[in-house]
């Protein structure tokens, strides 16, 4: 729902906070954060660019593709960074900063499970 004031899916989010944070990924590196494969990655990397929030980093291997943001798709982030840092204030409101951190930590726990249950 936050997203969606902003015209982005989740999957596109999770691109955009990955490059901001690495400034810059291929698409091999971006499928294996998001735990989806490339072809899925390639659509979703196409539609941000088309946006005018990606664009290809020059690299030496052309069968490489290397994606970064551009000046749009920094405001971009910056701006949901807000509204996401809002909505989860207001969902937080009564849990301790110890009992975010533990909730934190056992979902990292769970996390790491379901993926060893992958291989």
């Amino acid at each position: 729902m936050e997203l969606s004031r902003h015209n982005l899916f989740r999957a596109q989010w999770s691109i955009l906070y990955y490059l901001f944070n690495e400034n810059s990924s291929t698409l091999v590196e971006l499928s294996t954060y998001l735990g989806v494969e490339k072809p899925t990655v390639t659509r979703t990397i196409a539609k941000l660019e088309e946006m005018g929030y990606l664009e290809a980093v020059p690299t030496k291997d052309k069968r490489e593709k290397r994606m970064q943001l551009t000046e749009s798709g920094q405001k971009v982030y910056l701006d949901v960074r807000v509204t996401i840092d809002e909505f989860e204030m207001d969902i937080l409101k009564g849990i301790s900063e110890e009992e975010q951190l533990e909730g934190i930590r056992l979902m990292s726990e769970i996390r790491k499970n379901l993926m060893q249950q992958e291989e």
